[in-house]
C-alpha cells in the first residue's frame, strides 16, 4: 500500500504523536510504500497493523493507493 508522507504527517501531530512524525519524517520518503518501507516504519514505531488501524479510523482519506 502506498501513501504520502506528508498525510501521514498530518494525522501523527493531530494525534500528539510528534516523536514519531519527526522519525517518520526524516527517514522515509516522500511517497511511502508499507512494503517497501515496512522497516523503516518499523524504526520509526509504526508496523503495518497501526497503520491500518489509523486508516480503518479514516486519517488518510484518499490519500492511498492500492
Amino acid at each position: 500500500m502506498k501513501l504520502d508522507k506528508k498525510e501521514l504527517l498530518k494525522v501523527l501531530r493531530t494525534e500528539g504523536d510528534n516523536d514519531t512524525a519527526d522519525r517518520v519524517d526524516s527517514g522515509l520518503p516522500d511517497e511511502i510504500d508499507t512494503d517497501r518501507d515496512g522497516d523503516a516504519l518499523a524504526a520509526a514505531g509504526l508496523d503495518r497493523t497501526q497503520l491500518m488501524a489509523k486508516l480503518a479510523g479514516g486519517g488518510f482519506g484518499s490519500t492511498l493507493s492500492a
